[in-house]
């Protein structure tokens, strides 16, 4: 799904190779790489640390074990750490995992712009960094503004194959509700310094551009990504349109569709006046079972679990094997809705 780079351009631009002084049973043995991947697998036993942001989130609760399950398979010893929102937590945990001696780092970053100095804490030390979800930089705060050399290794998913999909469903949805283009507005709701997010919602808006084949104003709206800062961002935004009779919402996840839906709810507009496009799936399903109309209309399901087993995996084979890093590496995604999210296994949060 994703075009792949050589080894020597991935370890080469993050600048993290693996020496045979990083454990006691490394084998001395070098990566298949080329020039500039010099690090050494382990024979021994392999211990990593996975450090995400936002850890008691659905989302992150599957990924940590769908990395645990994928560990313990391949006799990995995993340490699971929850950064919260605290980018100088990162850090710290950085550090700290570097000093309990990890072969390798994952991370979900609370905040791009500790990116570099993730990076250069984990070239320091000669350990092996690959980065799930978001992305980060090695010489920059930004990743949008980053080179693609110089982002570090991904796993997760397509953002621009989630955002179409979700665009795609919503100008189904659209075309179905005969709503006028001139009395609709679309909703985009993201954290724009997330580079993820801003892939999501820009190929959402194409998508949906190619599929819909009219002009709806679109309206972005920068949030924290977070189901109560989307309601109180996008209510503002609702209050401010008062001449609007029809919404569509989409966003980086469900929080920021979910905050929508909420918020134009409150403000009295009834579910067949809402079409909201969730991604993730966790907070669609629960209005869902409910039973009850629900402007949320469907939803992208994101396997976190599937993203954690992969990342392992992915670190599993560059240590143990000297497989190179691909530069990207996606897991699958499924659209649901209020028929289908059960029998899919979508877990609500």
């Amino acid at each position: 799904m994703s075009s792949s780079r050589s080894g020597s351009r991935v370890v080469a631009a993050v600048g993290l190779v693996l020496t045979l002084g990083l454990t006691a049973c490394s084998t001395g043995r070098e990566s298949t790489g080329n020039a500039g991947d010099t690090g050494a697998t382990v024979s021994g036993k392999i211990s990593l640390t996975y450090l995400q942001k936002q850890g008691d989130q659905e989302y992150f609760i599957g990924e940590a074990a769908g990395a645990k399950a994928k560990a313990a398979e391949l006799g990995i010893d995993l340490k699971v750490v929850n950064l919260g929102n605290d980018a100088n937590k990162t850090v710290s945990e950085v550090q700290s995992a570097i000093a309990q001696k990890s072969n390798g780092l994952i991370i979900v970053v609370p905040d791009p712009a500790v990116g570099p100095q993730v990076v250069q804490t984990a070239r320091d030390a000669k350990i092996a960094l690959l980065t799930s979800d978001d992305q980060i930089c090695t010489t920059g705060p930004d990743p949008s503004a980053c080179s693609a050399d110089s982002l570090v290794p991904r796993i997760g998913f397509s953002g621009a194959q989630m955002g179409g999909e979700v665009g795609k469903r919503a100008a189904e949805e659209f075309k179905k509700s005969g709503w006028n283009p001139a009395e609709t507005r679309i909703i985009s709701a993201w954290k724009q310094d997330v580079t993820v997010c801003g892939d999501r919602v820009k190929a959402a808006k194409e998508a949906f551009g190619s599929a819909a084949g009219t002009g709806v104003q679109n309206i972005d709206v920068a949030t924290d990504n977070t189901p109560t800062g989307a309601q109180d961002k996008i209510a503002a935004t609702v209050t401010a349109n008062a001449g609007v009779k029809h919404w569509v919402v989409w966003g980086c996840n469900d929080e920021n569709v979910q905050g929508g839906v909420t918020a134009l709810q409150n403000a009295g507009f009834s579910a067949d006046n809402v079409i909201g496009v969730g991604l993730g799936a966790y907070l669609a399903c629960k209005g869902w079972g409910s039973g009850k109309p629900s402007g949320m209309k469907a939803a992208l399901f994101i396997n976190g679990s599937d993203v954690g087993a992969l990342a392992v995996q992915t670190m599993y084979d560059r240590l143990r094997n000297g497989k190179d890093f691909p530069k990207e590496a996606f897991a699958p995604t499924k659209m649901v809705d209020a028929a289908t999210w059960q029998a899919s296994g979508v877990k609500c949060s």
